[in-house]
């Protein structure tokens, strides 16, 4: 555990050196702040012709998801990639750790980071809190945030997984981005053009987006939680799987 601890903190540091993670956490926080304001003024000028719904958590974590299935492939893609493209790996595994250490390791550096962004965009839900009449509903902002949190972890583990596949920090982006959409978007084509029935609900679990979307209304179910974390130790074992071949070539 102290193995996966030491290999989180650097991982976790170099982000702040990296102009890259800046860049992603000031385009998440700058377009869900643009987003927000927009849907605040939109809805304080209908407000003087009816009485419009008040806006909820979702208009926060809706954009948090979109732009972190495009920013996870970016904080992903040099986790492991950029070791085996300094020739670092080799010294990695000759040290006294795990395989799976250093994987989660890492996976755990970028989730912590993601994490820190999570906790930053708290401040919208709290301005919202402060400007609707009664605050807003707290159990949709446990399950919403709950939705980013677990959702996070997917993308950022499949990054980890993919990154561990190539040398190339460019290659090891596309790959994620375009695993990533499918799981989002993709996979649930077929749904639209299959009858009602077995094949077409199988297409329905595996989607991503489905699922993200039932929790912002505020239904977490067991198999919501557990197909989450099921994709994270996937990609963390195919990453691990994937450092073990390096290994023995």
């Amino acid at each position: 555990m102290r193995n996966i601890w030491t290999i989180a903190r650097r991982e976790y540091r170099q982000y702040f050196i990296s102009p890259i993670a800046y860049i992603i956490a000031l385009a998440t926080l700058l377009w869900v702040g643009i987003y927000f304001v927009v849907v605040i003024n939109y809805v304080a000028a209908q407000a003087y012709y009816y009485a419009p719904p008040a806006p909820g958590v979702s208009i926060v974590i809706g954009q948090m998801a979109t732009i972190f299935l495009l920013a996870s492939p970016a904080l992903t893609m040099r986790l492991l990639a950029d070791e085996q493209r300094m020739g670092t790996m080799e010294l990695l595994l000759t040290t006294p750790m795990h395989d799976w250490e250093l994987v989660v390791g890492k996976w755990l550096g970028s989730f912590l980071f993601a994490l820190t962004l999570i906790g930053v965009s708290l401040i919208y839900p709290l301005v919202l809190h402060t400007m609707t009449t009664g605050g807003i509903d707290q159990g949709l902002l446990l399950s919403g945030y709950v939705a980013i949190i677990l959702l996070s972890a997917v993308f950022l583990a499949i990054g980890t997984a993919i990154s561990a596949l190539f040398s190339n920090q460019f290659a090891a982006f596309f790959a994620t981005l375009a695993i990533l959409l499918a799981l989002w978007w993709l996979i649930s084509l077929p749904t639209y053009v299959l009858p009602p029935g077995t094949i077409s609900d199988i297409f329905n679990y595996l989607t991503l987006n489905g699922r993200f979307n039932a929790m912002l209304d505020g239904v977490i179910t067991n198999a919501d939680i557990v197909y989450h974390l099921s994709l994270t130790a996937l990609g963390l074992f195919l990453g691990t799987v994937a450092v073990e071949m390096r290994r023995w070539r």
